[in-house]
């Protein structure tokens, strides 16, 4: 499941006041989520969550859950 956060996070980013992000969203389906704004969008949620990522985790992650398992599993419980 998304957290909100992650949700407020691309919302903010992609400058949109509503969209239904699920597990199964992949970027191609959020209006304005081309790849300039894919690197904004992580850089964001670096910063936001207090996290690095690797490039080859952001490349197997291909779709929002996927990338909510990878902030997860960054983030001290």
């Amino acid at each position: 499941m998304i957290s909100d956060k992650l949700k407020q996070v691309i919302l903010k980013e992609l400058e949109l006041k509503e969209f239904n992000l699920q597990d199964e969203t992949i970027a191609s389906q959020v209006p304005g989520w081309d790849s300039l704004n894919h690197i904004n969008i992580i850089l964001a949620i670096e910063k936001g969550f207090s996290i690095k990522f690797k490039g080859l985790e952001i490349l197997k992650a291909k779709n929002i859950g996927d990338l909510q398992k990878l902030i997860d599993s960054k983030v001290p419980a």
